[in-house]
C-alpha cells in the first residue's frame, strides 16, 4: 500500500455518493464553501504570505510570484467564481440526443461524471478552489496536488473547503489534498489505474511533459503557451500597440501572455517605435534585424537585444517579448503553426479576408481577431473558473469548464427485443 491509497479509496466512495446528489444539494454545499472561504480569509492570507516569502527567498521570478500571491481582492474573485459556477446548469444527466431504432429500441445519450479526477498544478492557489468547485458541480471527486511553493496556502484553503462542505450538508471526502510535498506523489497518481479516472496537468512544459509521458491513467493535456500576435498593414496602430502591451504586461507569467510579436514589413516602421515606447522600462525586446532597425531611435530605458532562433520556440513567462518582421500573411501563419503550442493566437487587422484565412488556418484552441489573447480564461469565457486550457484535440479544448469533467453514457430502453 502506498501513501495515497487511503485517499484514493475515500475519493472513490465519495464520488459514488456525489454522483447521486441533486443540483440543489450540490449548489447549497458550494454556497457553504463560499462562506467558509470568506470566514477563513485572514488565515488564507497569512498562509499565502509565508509561501510568498519562502518562494521569493528561494529566487522565484517576480512574474511567477504574481501567480502565487493572493490578496483580499483575489480571494473575493475566487469566491465570486464559485457563485458563477452555482448559477450554471447542472451538467449531469443531460440528454444530448435520443432516437428510436426500427426495432423499437429507444436510445438516449446522456452526460455523466468522469469520476475521480486528479489535478497536478504549480503555484496558483486559486486553482485549488477552481478545480474543486468545477469538479464538485460536475459530480466528480478530486485529488489536488499543488506545488510545494503553495503548500501552506493550499492546506489552509482545503481545510476551509472541507469545513464548508461539512456545514452545508455536502460530501467533504469528495476533495483531498496530496500534501506531503514529496515528488513521489506525482508518480503514484500517474500510476493509479482503476483509482483515478483522469489526470489534468496544469503548469510549465516540464510538468506537462512528465505527466503525459509517464501517466498510465487517461490525461487531459493542458499546454504551455507560446502565443503570438500578428499585426497586418491595415491594423489600427494605436489599438495594436495597446493590445500588444496588454497581452505582454498585464500578467506575463500567465500561459496566455504574448511571447512573440509578428509584424508585417509594411507597417514595421510605424508600429515598432510605438511598441518600443510603451514597453521601455517594462519589458525586454528580442528583435530580429528588420524589427530592430524599424525601431529607429531607441527610447530611454528600453532593453533591446538581438533575437536568435531559440527565442521563437520559448515560453518566457516573464517580461520578455520576441519580435519578428514577416513579409506575408502566409509567412506569419507558417511561423505560428511551426512554433506555437496550439494555445491562443491573434491577428490585428481590418482586412476581413486576412482575418478569415488566419482563423481557418491557424491551429490553436483559441484564435482572436483584434483583441488581446489574455481573454483565454474560463472566467472571461463565462465558465466561472477553469481546470486549465487544453491544447489537445479530444473532447475538451480551450478553457475547460464543467463540460470537460463529463463523459457519455448510452441509456437504452426496450420492450423485450432480442437480437436475431
Amino acid at each position: 500500500m502506498n501513501s495515497l491509497d487511503h485517499l484514493f479509496d475515500s475519493l472513490k466512495k465519495a464520488q459514488a455518493r456525489l454522483e447521486l446528489q441533486t443540483r440543489h444539494a450540490k449548489d447549497n454545499a458550494l454556497r457553504s464553501v463560499m462562506a467558509a472561504l470568506d470566514n477563513a480569509r485572514e488565515d488564507i492570507l497569512a498562509a499565502n504570505r509565508a509561501d510568498v516569502e519562502r518562494a521569493r527567498s528561494g529566487g522565484m521570478k517576480e512574474a511567477l510570484i504574481d501567480r502565487l500571491a493572493l490578496d483580499s481582492g483575489r480571494i473575493t474573485g475566487i469566491i465570486d467564481s464559485i457563485d458563477t459556477i452555482i448559477r450554471q446548469e447542472d451538467p449531469i444527466q443531460k440528454v444530448k440526443a435520443g432516437w428510436t431504432m426500427p426495432n423499437g429500441l429507444f436510445i438516449e445519450q446522456i452526460t455523466v461524471p468522469l469520476g475521480v479526477a486528479a489535478i497536478i498544478y504549480e503555484s496558483r492557489p486559486n486553482v485549488t478552489v477552481d478545480a474543486f468547485s468545477l469538479a464538485y458541480k460536475a459530480g466528480c471527486a478530486i485529488l489536488l496536488r499543488g506545488s510545494s511553493a503553495a503548500l501552506e496556502s493550499n492546506r489552509t484553503i482545503v481545510r476551509a473547503i472541507k469545513d464548508g462542505l461539512s456545514r452545508g450538508g455536502g460530501i467533504a471526502d469528495a476533495v483531498a489534498l496530496a500534501d506531503s510535498g514529496s515528488r513521489d506523489e506525482i508518480d503514484i497518481i500517474l500510476n493509479a489505474r482503476g483509482k483515478i479516472d483522469v489526470v489534468l496537468p496544469r503548469g510549465g512544459k516540464e510538468l506537462i511533459r512528465r505527466v503525459v509521458e509517464n501517466a498510465r491513467v487517461p490525461v487531459i493535456e493542458t499546454g504551455e503557451g507560446n502565443c503570438h500576435i500578428y499585426v497586418e498593414p491595415s491594423a489600427d496602430i494605436g489599438n495594436a500597440a495597446g493590445i500588444i502591451e496588454n497581452a505582454k504586461l498585464q500578467k506575463p507569467g500567465a500561459c496566455n501572455a504574448a511571447e512573440t510579436l509578428l509584424v508585417r514589413r509594411e507597417i514595421a516602421a510605424d508600429l515598432m517605435p510605438l511598441v518600443a515606447q510603451r514597453l521601455a522600462g517594462k519589458a525586454q525586446l528580442r528583435c530580429d534585424e528588420r524589427s530592430k532597425a524599424a525601431i529607429g531611435s531607441v527610447p530611454a530605458g528600453l532593453d533591446l537585444r538581438d533575437a536568435d532562433d531559440s527565442d521563437w520556440g520559448t515560453e518566457f513567462l516573464d517580461y520578455t517579448l520576441a519580435v519578428k518582421t514577416v513579409d506575408s500573411l502566409d509567412e506569419a501563419i507558417t511561423h505560428i503553426n511551426t512554433y506555437g503550442t496550439k494555445h491562443s493566437e491573434a491577428i490585428l487587422t481590418k482586412n476581413l479576408d486576412s482575418a478569415g484565412e488566419f482563423q481557418r488556418r491557424v491551429d490553436a484552441a483559441c484564435v482572436y481577431t483584434n483583441a488581446s489573447i489574455r481573454f483565454t480564461d474560463g472566467g472571461e469565457f463565462g465558465f466561472g473558473a477553469e481546470l486549465g486550457i487544453s491544447t489537445q484535440k479530444f473532447h475538451a479544448r480551450g478553457p475547460m469548464g464543467l463540460e470537460a469533467l463529463t463523459t457519455i453514457k448510452y441509456r437504452i430502453s426496450g420492450s423485450g427485443q432480442i437480437r436475431p
